[in-house]
């Protein structure tokens, strides 16, 4: 069976001599090539010897939806049959001048999943409902971004913002997803920033402690969605192993570039999390901790238990963070009317049009 050469580091090519894996990746993640026999400046017979151990493994677009406000979130099929998701979220326009010269580049992120189904059980995450079927190789990971920028056109040299928050807990599939972070990062690859990819992570303590240890220079989220173990617990199961002590002491070690922060998502939900009662608690919990706070509107789906919480509430909470040194956004998910918002991968039971 062929390998996927997307799994593999540049250095981890059994090359001689060097610089052709510096080409092989400039083919692959800078040119697009779909093929080794494109690579017109590699001898013949190496093309032809990678064609033979290697495959250039990019998931294959099953379905594509596209949101109003621009998300799209794509439906991606694996080698072995299966699917995950991933979603393109455009951040900033393209702005240009009266000539029609581009000013200003559109800024997009990608987010990107690192397992197929996910462990977690999150009551409130629609990805959970499939159960657990196994972890992402690298290179499935790193294909979902390349054949979201092949399908959008969005050029080699245009960096994105890569999001670890699609199906999955990333840090459950640790080693994978650290690999990927390298290989994204390859100045002869894609080259974009470990400062420009972001992990989350429900709060895996051990995990969060370890991801420190490799000191990979990656931003940190963290899906904290409560501020006492009771709710917590109730909402992500995972709390009963690792409680929110657990979580913010591993934290405090995580180290984190002096100009970033750690991001903590907080999903409001009505009469649940959403009232000052509780956003006390959390200025209480974040102290000593360079902290950012993306408060999410709980957006329900059919059979939801849940509801979304009123804006005034929301904007309520929010003025009180910021009032006590927090600082704090409100974050109106995109992408909701094609379910790609936070904890709404799903695919569609139904199956999808090719």
């Amino acid at each position: 069976m062929k390998k996927n050469i997307l799994d593999f580091l540049k250095e981890e090519l059994p090359l001689s001599p060097n610089f052709r894996a510096k080409q092989i990746f400039q083919w692959i993640y800078q040119k697009g090539a779909k093929t080794f026999e494109e690579m017109s400046n590699l001898p013949k017979k190496l093309r032809e010897e990678l064609a033979e151990k290697f495959e250039i493994g990019v998931p294959k677009i099953l379905n594509v939806e596209k949101s109003r406000d621009g998300s799209k979130k794509y439906l991606l099929g694996l080698k072995d049959g299966h699917t995950v998701e991933a979603v393109l979220l455009p951040m900033k326009k393209e702005q240009r001048d009266e000539k029609g010269n581009i000013v200003k580049e559109a800024k997009y992120t990608v987010c990107v999943s690192s397992q197929v189904g996910c462990k977690v059980g999150c009551e409130f995450c629609l990805t959970a409902k499939g159960g657990f079927v196994r972890n992402l190789t690298p290179g499935e990971i790193v294909g979902q971004v390349l054949a979201i920028k092949e399908d959008n056109n969005i050029a080699a040299n245009r960096r994105v913002n890569i999001v670890y928050m699609g199906m999955g807990e990333p840090l459950d599939n640790l080693e994978n997803v650290a690999k990927a972070v390298k290989i994204f990062s390859d100045e002869n690859g894609l080259s974009i920033s470990p400062r420009r990819q972001t992990i989350s992570t429900s709060g895996l303590a051990p995990k969060i402690k370890k991801l420190a240890e490799k000191n990979l220079g990656v931003l940190l989220a963290i899906s904290l969605h409560a501020v006492d173990d009771e709710l917590r617990e109730k909402l992500m199961p995972i709390n009963k192993a690792y409680n929110i002590k657990s979580v913010i002491d591993a934290v405090k070690e995580f180290p984190i570039d002096q100009r970033k922060r750690v991001m903590f998502e907080y999903l409001m939900i009505k009469d649940l999390n959403d009232d000052i009662k509780a956003a006390k608690k959390l200025v209480k919990l974040l102290n000593g901790i360079k902290a950012k706070v993306n408060l999410i509107y709980f957006n329900p789906y059919p059979g939801s238990p849940f509801q979304r919480p009123d804006e005034k509430r929301v904007k309520e909470f929010q003025e009180y963070l910021l009032k006590h040194g927090v600082l704090c956004t409100i974050r109106e998910s995109k992408g909701l009317d094609i379910s790609a918002a936070c904890g709404q991968l799903k695919e569609k039971e139904s199956g999808c049009s090719v």
